[in-house]
Parts: structure tokens; C-alpha cells; sequence
């Protein structure tokens, strides 16, 4: 169950943060910053906060994540091991660092500044999480739509 619900809430944290970059680089040359911008962004972080939990209780109590030896070799599941292992929650966890600290930076940042600092962090972090995803065309890691 909780499989079904990191992959099927990855769709919402998908649809937020494109949303939360196309408004901000639409708006980069923008010194309005609204309270409707503010929860979009917010938002977007919290979403993925909450994936990134349901992910790391998954860490602990999936079968794709087993040090086994030779995990790292590209071998018979060693690549989908090496990927579950390390790949995926490095990448993941640095999104995460990237949204919370972009998220807080726009907080503090003038208001000229906001977009920017939002497109900058929420765009990197989108781009690590697209390369992190374990996608169904990625049939060797055993992705799936849902």
C-alpha cells in the first residue's frame, strides 16, 4: 500500500513543482510576489516532504533496497539494487535539501527576488527528481506508472 501511494503521489508533487517553476520564471521580471504564489510554493515543498517520508519509510521495508554483496555491480538486480540503494535516495534527498532551502530563501528575499530564487531552486530540484524517478521505461529497476 504505501508502494502505491509514493508512486501515485509523485503525479501530484509532479504537477506542483512544474506549476510552482513555469509561474516563477513567468513572472521572474515580476516585484509582485502574492499570497497566491507564497501557497504554490509552499505547497509544492510540502507535497514533496511528504514523499520524501513515505519514500524513506519504504527505504527501510522494501525488497528493491538490500545490501547484498556485490549491491554496486551492474550484474542480475545489482543496477536496480545500486539504483533503490543510492541512486535514488541521494538524489531525492538533495531535491529535498534544494526545494526547503529555496523555499526558505524566497521567504526571506526582497520581493523583486522571490521568482528567481524559486526558479533556480525548485528548477534544479525538478530536473534531480525527473533523473530519480524509477520510470516504467526503466523496466530493469522495476518502475511502474503506479
Amino acid at each position: 500500500m504505501l508502494v502505491h501511494a509514493h508512486s501515485g503521489l509523485r503525479w501530484i508533487v509532479l504537477l506542483l513543482l512544474v506549476v510552482a517553476v513555469f509561474n516563477a520564471l513567468s513572472k521572474l521580471k515580476s516585484s509582485t510576489y502574492t499570497n497566491g504564489d507564497r501557497k504554490l510554493n509552499l505547497f509544492a515543498m510540502v507535497f514533496y516532504h511528504v514523499q520524501f517520508l513515505l519514500g524513506w519509510v519504504l527505504y527501510f521495508f522494501s525488497n528493491k533496497v538490500l545490501f547484498i554483496d556485490g549491491w554496486m555491480k551492474s550484474a542480475t538486480n545489482g543496477g536496480m539494487y545500486r539504483f533503490f540503494n543510492l541512486e535514488h535516495a541521494l538524489m531525492m534527498t538533495i531535491a529535498f535539501v534544494l526545494l526547503t532551502i529555496g523555499h526558505s530563501k524566497a521567504k526571506k528575499a526582497a520581493p523583486g527576488k522571490k521568482h528567481k530564487t524559486i526558479a533556480v531552486f525548485y528548477t534544479i530540484a525538478l530536473i534531480l527528481i525527473l533523473a530519480a524517478i524509477p520510470w516504467p521505461f526503466r523496466a530493469a529497476l522495476g518502475g511502474s506508472w503506479f
